[in-house]
């Protein structure tokens, strides 16, 4: 648990409401000028993949120009932190085969192009952390091309089959794990375009902080986001290979800590909650899918399915491994289809999927285009398709990939969004600010609540003595709740709220939270 760093006085928000609840008579709209708590270490993310975000060059290719020209669309967004997905050189368009680990993919611009952009955001208080993928390189990088060509040193930078390898292994999605022509063959869990790093060689680790410490201090970016985290050493390499990560990871996080105290590590582990809390006694953070999936199933059938009581046990799961440990909490990202095709191009649906995340614990991050309702199913160029951002197209809007789904751009574009305020995206502005306007709503602990209804979440935010009570109706239907005595102040509703003593109707699709 962090310490919380500021309290203000209740504030009553309030949006699409006509209806007072008692007490309600002073100023009650949600605004701009809504105060945030000063929190120096609870962020809202926003996921970037650059090629697909904003052009600022007329190239049709998303770059860091154009996406620091959108820093102050991010800003009143309510976001204060950015998760870049790979600027690195690479051959592939998504990144994830990096080629040189000190330098920026020249679509994307230059290092003095990055440098300005993190000092953009800083100068809007946002953090900047980048994607750092540590457990293979490209085929094409230079180390594997030496490699190849048998340069003894850079040879074992990589993980190579031997006499006892079976070569016919397969991964967890049945792809081939061993590659290359002849014997041996090099480990490329993922594809055989992604050579494997041998982090049993010291000097691989020291390459990799060498450029973290580029990252750091020459760029000076906040933290890295850690792609595939679990597999540094891999299952095919050693039977307690989740052991043996933590201990690397620990290594780095030393590191980096001793180049910036306060850097981030947030870590890939896309495994059960068992296996996430290990590699939080390396990393600071970890990523919550079990959550995601939790939350847009519970949208979709409009019931509760254990949002609460599941992540309660997790999070205390959690703590019992790791003091001090950050959740990453999210709806949708970069390998998973959009909130919005998964939710049928329900608005109401995607609202209460933003609602809940955005009022749990953790740091939630939020996938570019998430707040205007985005489409996009896999394969995964179709889920990281251009931004919209004018109701006719614009210079900015990338053209990297032609569309395939969001061609309502009336209804999905920025622009047009900011127009209407029924939208999701000033649904987004708005539960962003509530969120960032209450500390126990960024830092609070969760509890299950004892009030149950159907198609309701309910749940308490707690720290120490102090709680706030928030209410999900996930359905169409009005819904009726006796509350505890406690729960008399409104801090924050977006739909009518009516009232008979301590029984209360809550709107369809709306939210509510009562605060002692």
């Amino acid at each position: 648990m962090r310490k919380r760093i500021a309290w203000i006085a209740p504030i009553v928000f309030m949006s699409g409401c006509t209806d007072a609840f008692p007490g309600e008579e002073e100023a009650m709209k949600w605004s701009k000028e809504t105060p945030f708590v000063e929190d120096a270490e609870s962020r809202v993310y926003y996921e970037i993949f650059v090629r697909a975000f904003a052009d600022g060059d007329g190239d049709g290719i998303g770059d860091l120009k154009g996406a620091t020209n959108k820093l102050d669309y991010l800003q009143d967004l309510g976001i204060n932190g950015i998760w870049l997905m790979p600027i690195n050189p690479s051959p592939s368009y998504h990144g994830y085969d990096v080629t040189n680990y000190t330098d920026v993919h020249p679509d994307y611009g230059s290092v003095e192009d990055m440098k300005t952009f993190v000092e953009e955001a800083h100068n809007r208080g946002i953090d900047v952390i980048i994607d750092f993928v540590m457990n293979h390189s490209s085929s094409e990088h230079p180390w594997f091309q030496k490699a190849l060509a048998g340069d003894e040193p850079y040879r074992d930078y990589y993980v190579w089959s031997d006499e006892s390898t079976n070569l016919n292994q397969v991964g967890d999605w049945q792809q081939p794990v061993w590659h290359g022509e002849g014997e041996p063959k090099y480990e490329g869990v993922f594809w055989h375009g992604m050579p494997d790093m041998n982090f049993a060689n010291p000097q691989v680790m020291d390459e990799f902080k060498e450029a973290s410490q580029f990252w750091l201090e020459e760029v000076g970016i906040d933290g890295f986001r850690l792609d595939a985290a679990k597999y540094l050493y891999s299952a095919y390499q050693l039977e307690d290979h989740h052991e043996e990560n933590v201990a690397l990871w620990k290594d780095f996080n030393a590191h980096v800590k001793g180049i910036k105290p306060h850097t981030m590590l947030v870590g890939e582990v896309w495994d059960s909650a068992s296996v996430v809390g290990q590699y939080l006694r390396g990393l600071d953070s970890g990523f919550n899918f079990d959550l995601s999936s939790r939350i847009l199933s519970s949208v979709q059938e409009e019931r509760d399915t254990g949002i609460a009581s599941g992540l309660e046990k997790v999070r205390n799961h959690f703590s019992s491994v790791a003091e001090g440990y950050v959740d990453s909490t999210f709806l949708t990202n970069h390998d998973i289809d959009r909130v919005m095709s998964q939710l049928n191009g329900n608005e109401d649906h995607a609202k209460m999927a933003a609602s809940l995340l955005l009022t749990l614990p953790g740091n939630p991050y939020l996938y570019y285009g998430e707040e205007v309702g985005l489409e996009g199913m896999k394969p995964d160029e179709h889920i990281r398709e251009p931004m919209i951002w004018k109701k006719d197209k614009s210079p900015e809007e990338t053209t990297w990939i032609e569309r395939r789904y969001s061609t309502n751009r009336e209804k999905v574009a920025v622009e047009a969004q900011l127009e209407n305020e029924d939208s999701l995206l000033h649904h987004y502005r708005e539960i962003i600010a509530v969120r960032r306007s209450h500390p126990l709503l960024m830092d609070g602990e969760v509890k299950v609540s004892e009030i149950k209804k159907e198609g309701l979440v309910a749940f308490e935010r707690v720290f120490d003595k102090e709680s706030v009570l928030v209410m999900h109706n996930l359905t169409g239907e009005g819904v009726n709740v006796q509350l505890p005595e406690q729960w008399v102040d409104v801090y924050y509703r977006n739909g009518n709220l009516e009232q008979n003593g301590q029984s209360v109707q809550l709107a369809p699709y709306s939210t509510v939270v009562f605060s002692q």
